[in-house]
């Protein structure tokens, strides 16, 4: 995620347009006073000059908080390597941002309607919805706003913060976007897998930097019983030592399991992040192939026969020929004979 700290003119550009609204609007006021006082439509577009103050208003205030809270993000320095707390508070201030942004709206659109005689019911029906009871008891049961409420609950409580690695549904990736109603997850081959935010809410998954981005990767080989395991010991703690992928914290190798023809060997070592972990765990893989080749090529699996051969011929014999009776006890007419003897041929 990049954080871009916006320039020191942008309040300009975000007051734009409330600007243009509020001119729309003494335009017209002064139309009201000075050009067609005396019409049948001065109330009117008295009314029309509120509704347009208000908006104006409406839109600045929330324009300028939105821009406040993104040059508080842009100050979060989320790249180094101890990031847990940046990326904490970043969490935070993107879906509150977002919040305010959707309250802020409905709140302008309330009190504008408010100032409408016609729309006057309405508008006091949005600022009663706009209420946090209203939100939680009257629309949470929505699914687009349940997923609002479940955005509040994950900037509160953090089940998943921005670049947290998570795994769920098969997929391995990071956090890259948390918005109103769903989270962006960008995976290790650089696809995104979108994910509603009550999925966090509701379901399981992993959290691979939950607290901290220290992670165990585990190596396996399947190997012969003549496999030398203290060799292997030795030569995984020189490995790991060879290479900064390795944090210095775990470094193990032990038989995890075995049956009749092969043992199983695991190695853990310990990385700083899930990327440098699955870099690790390659190197070993690779580095101790290598070194079983060149210096125990006996370790790898193989398959065992014992055949036994002996000096003394095989006394063979052919078997009786079979007399025409046993052949199937049929006559010379090909009627088969019965054994009581009254099926006789006849002459």
């Amino acid at each position: 995620m990049e954080n871009k700290i916006p320039g020191r003119l942008a309040w300009i550009g975000r007051l734009r347009m409330p600007a243009l609204i509020l001119l729309t609007a003494l335009a017209l006021w002064a139309g009201a006073k000075f050009v067609w006082a005396e019409s049948d439509y001065v109330e009117t577009t008295l009314i029309g000059v509120r509704f347009l103050v208000i908006s104006a208003i409406g839109w600045a205030v929330t324009s300028l908080t939105d821009l406040a809270i993104k040059r508080r993000m842009g100050r979060l320095d989320i790249d180094v390597a101890d990031n847990f707390q940046a990326r904490k508070s970043a969490t935070r201030l993107d879906v509150m941002r977002r919040v305010i942004i959707v309250v802020g709206a409905i709140a302008t659109l309330a009190c504008a309607l408010v100032v409408v005689p016609w729309a006057r019911q309405l508008g006091v029906s949005l600022l009663a919805s706009a209420g946090i009871v209203g939100i939680a008891v009257g629309l949470a049961a929505r699914p687009v706003l349940s997923n609002l409420i479940a955005g509040i609950q994950i900037a509160f409580t953090q089940p998943i913060r921005i670049e947290d690695a998570v795994v769920l549904e098969n997929e391995w990736g990071w956090i890259e976007e948390i918005d109103l109603f769903y989270v962006v997850v960008r995976i290790w081959d650089r696809r995104r897998l979108i994910v509603p935010l009550t999925y966090f809410i509701e379901k399981p998954f992993q959290n691979w930097t939950r607290k901290s981005g220290t992670i165990i990767g585990a190596v396996y080989w399947w190997l012969d019983y003549r496999a030398p395991v203290a060799k292997m010991r030795d030569k995984l703690e020189e490995i790991c030592k060879s290479t900064e992928l390795w944090d210095g914290e775990v470094v193990n190798l032990q038989v995890s399991e075995t049956d009749k023809m092969t043992i199983q060997v695991r190695a853990l070592a310990t990385a700083s992040t899930s990327p440098r972990a699955w870099d690790l765990r390659c190197y070993i893989r690779e580095q101790m192939i290598n070194w079983l080749q060149a210096e125990h090529p006996e370790a790898f699996p193989r398959i065992r026969a014992r055949a036994e051969v002996s000096d003394e011929p095989m006394n063979f014999a052919p078997p009786p020929k079979p007399s025409d009776i046993e052949l199937g006890d049929q006559s010379l007419d090909g009627s088969e004979l019965a054994d009581s003897g009254a099926g006789e041929p006849k002459p």
